[in-house]
């Protein structure tokens, strides 16, 4: 018991570091068809060549970095650089393959294709 009050009392340990790049969780949406599932996410300032999206075992990895030749503010909001991380849990049946990306205007749009076997099918009846 003794154990679990001393946890209790210790402090968070606060950041020293004011220059530390901030990590940021993009804004997502995903929308499913029948043919493929749809992640757009919002990646403001980034570059192509500063994205990195990897899919291993199950996860989907979305990495960027933000480098701006000046801070300044947009919307009353100040802007400066940053790293966005966000992960993701994919579904099996994800034809890996055929996987696509575009970013256009701070807009990331990852196409993830449906397998076959995913995709809804009708099935026949035979009169027997």
């Amino acid at each position: 018991m003794a154990r679990e009050t001393s946890l209790a009392k210790q402090q968070p340990q606060s950041m020293t570091q004011s220059n530390q790049r901030p990590a940021i969780a993009p804004e997502c949406d995903i929308y499913e068809s029948k043919d493929e599932i749809l992640l757009v996410a919002d990646l403001p300032g980034v570059a192509t060549d500063a994205l990195k999206i990897n899919i291993d075992n199950g996860e989907l990895a979305l990495e960027a970095r933000r480098e701006l030749s000046s801070s300044g503010t947009l919307l009353g909001a100040e802007i400066r650089d940053c790293d966005f991380r966000r992960r993701f849990a994919v579904p099996p049946g994800i034809d890996g393959a055929r996987i696509g990306a575009e970013l256009k205007n701070g807009v990331l749009r990852l196409h993830l294709p449906k397998s076959d076997s995913l995709k809804p099918r009708q099935i026949s009846v035979r009169a027997g």
